[in-house]
C-alpha cells in the first residue's frame, strides 16, 4: 500500500519552515531530498568504518571495502547489467559523459558524425562539442516540434554510417518528455552507432533495464535518486569500456607502473582512478534499496497522478503555458505567465515556502527553440502531494495577481 504520509515521514526535511511557511519542495529534478536511511547511512560510515578502500589489510580497509563493492552489486542488479565490472562509479552524470566522450577521441576522424537531440541538458552537448572540436568530427541534432518530442523521422533521416555515437536523455530534465529510447538504440546499432542514454532524470521515475534496452552506456546521478551528491553510475557494455582509453590517470587504475611504460588496471578500475568518494558509493547503495522497497512501479504511478493533477489546477490560471506536452511525460511541468519574468515569479513564491526552479535548466537551446529567456519547472517525486500542488497553485496565482 503507498502511503505517502508514512513516505514523507522518512525525509526530515520536509517538516522544516521555510520563510515561516511549511516547506513545498518541487525542485527534484536539480535534487532529491534525502530519507533518515541514508542520512544514517553517512554518519555509520563515517563513524564506525572510514577508511580508504582495495589497499589495505586492516579490518576497517576490508570493511569499506566489502561496503562498497556490495553498493557496486546493488547497482548491478538494479540497471540489471551483465557484470558488475561493467559499473563504473563517477562523481555523477556529467562526469560519466565527459568520460566516454572523452574516450571516443581515440575512435573517431574527420568526417565522422556524433548525434544528440534538441532536448539535450548542457552536460550532454558539451562534451560532444569537446569531441568534434578535437576529432573534426560533426555534431549533428535531431530537431524537436513544438510538443517537445523529438521528430523520428528527422531522426531516420541523419541517420547514416557516419554516426558514430549517438547522445540522447532518457527523460528530459527541462521539459519532462519521455525520449523513445527503445527505437532509437535498435536504429542506431543498425548503422553501427554506439547509443549514450544520459538517465539522469529518468532513474527517480523508472527502473531501466540496460541489457533489455541494449543501450551501450547508461549515465547517472545518485543526488536525484535520494543519495547524496558528488557519486554517481556509468554503466558500460564490456566490449565497449575496453575499447575506451583511461579517463584519468593516478592510483587504483594501474596494473604496474615503471618510467618506461605504464600498464592498467582491469574493469572496473580502470576507470576509477584515485580515492573515490567512498561514502558516496556505499550509500548509493542505501539509497537504491530505500526507492526499491517503495516500488517503482508505485512511484510511477503515483507520480503519474501528481503530474495530471498539477497540469489541471495549473491551466486554471489565465495566461498560462505549459512547455512539454508530450504523451509520454514524467512528472515535470514547465510553464510561464504571459508577460512576467519567470523568475519574478520563482522568488515571490519562495517567500511563501515553495521550491520550484526558474531558468533555462542548462537546456538553453530548448528555450532558444520556444524564444523564451526561461520556465518556471515544477518537479514532482513519490514524497509530494496533492495537497502541496493546491498550496503551490494558490501562490502562482497569487504572484500573478502581484505582478500583472
Amino acid at each position: 500500500m503507498f502511503d505517502v504520509q508514512k513516505i514523507r515521514a522518512d525525509f526530515p526535511i520536509l517538516s522544516q519552515k521555510v520563510n515561516g511557511k511549511p516547506l513545498v519542495y518541487f525542485d527534484n529534478g536539480a535534487t532529491s531530498q534525502k530519507p533518515q536511511v541514508v542520512i544514517d547511512a553517512i554518519s555509520k560510515y563515517y563513524s564506525e568504518i572510514n577508511a580508504n578502500i582495495h589497499r589495505g589489510v586492516h579490518t576497517l580497509s576490508q570493511l569499506a571495502t566489502d561496503a562498497y563493492e556490495i553498493s557496486r552489486n546493488t547497482v548491478q542488479k538494479h540497471l540489471n547489467a551483465k557484470h558488475n565490472h561493467e559499473i563504473i562509479f563517477t562523481s555523477g552524470t556529467t562526469f560519466g559523459i565527459n568520460l566516454v566522450a572523452n574516450g571516443f577521441g581515440s575512435l573517431l576522424k574527420a568526417g565522422d558524425e556524433v548525434m544528440v537531440s534538441a532536448l539535450e541538458h548542457h552536460s550532454n552537448i558539451v562534451p560532444w562539442q569537446f569531441l568534434c572540436e578535437r576529432t573534426g568530427a560533426k555534431l549533428v541534432v535531431i530537431p524537436m516540434n513544438l510538443k517537445g518530442e523529438l521528430i523520428m523521422s528527422e531522426f531516420d533521416e541523419l541517420l547514416s554510417d557516419k554516426t558514430k555515437i549517438v547522445a540522447v536523455n532518457h527523460i528530459s530534465n527541462a521539459l519532462g518528455t519521455v525520449n523513445p529510447i527503445e527505437y532509437i538504440i535498435k536504429k542506431a546499432h543498425q548503422v553501427g552507432a554506439a547509443v549514450l542514454i544520459d538517465g539522469a532524470q529518468a532513474t527517480p521515475h523508472l527502473k531501466p533495464d540496460v541489457q533489455a534496452l541494449d543501450c551501450d552506456f547508461y549515465v547517472f546521478s545518485g543526488h536525484k535518486i535520494c543519495a547524496p551528491t558528488g557519486v554517481g553510475i556509468l554503466y558500460g557494455k564490456e566490449e565497449w569500456l575496453r575499447k575506451l582509453p583511461p579517463y584519468q590517470g593516478g592510483g587504483e587504475m594501474i596494473a604496474e607502473v615503471t618510467f618506461e611504460k605504464t600498464t592498467y588496471a582491469d574493469l572496473p578500475h580502470k576507470f576509477e582512478a584515485g580515492t573515490p568518494n567512498i561514502s558516496g558509493g556505499i550509500v548509493l547503495g542505501t539509497a537504491i534499496d530505500y526507492m526499491n522497497s517503495i516500488g517503482f512501479e508505485n512511484i510511477a504511478s503515483y507520480e503519474q497522478e501528481l503530474l495530471e493533477y498539477g497540469t489541471k489546477r495549473l491551466l486554471e490560471i489565465e495566461g498560462l503555458t505549459i512547455y512539454g506536452t508530450s504523451e509520454n511525460k514524467a512528472s515535470v511541468i514547465s510553464f510561464n505567465i504571459e508577460g512576467i519574468h519567470p523568475y519574478d515569479i520563482g522568488t515571490i513564491i519562495d517567500k511563501l515556502g515553495i521550491a520550484v526552479r526558474t531558468g533555462h535548466h542548462c537546456a538553453q537551446p530548448i528555450m532558444s527553440f520556444f524564444n523564451i529567456p526561461g520556465t518556471i519547472r515544477a518537479s514532482f517525486a513519490f514524497y509530494n502531494t496533492k495537497e502541496e500542488i493546491d498550496i503551490f497553485v494558490e501562490a502562482v496565482k497569487k504572484a500573478h495577481m502581484m505582478l500583472s
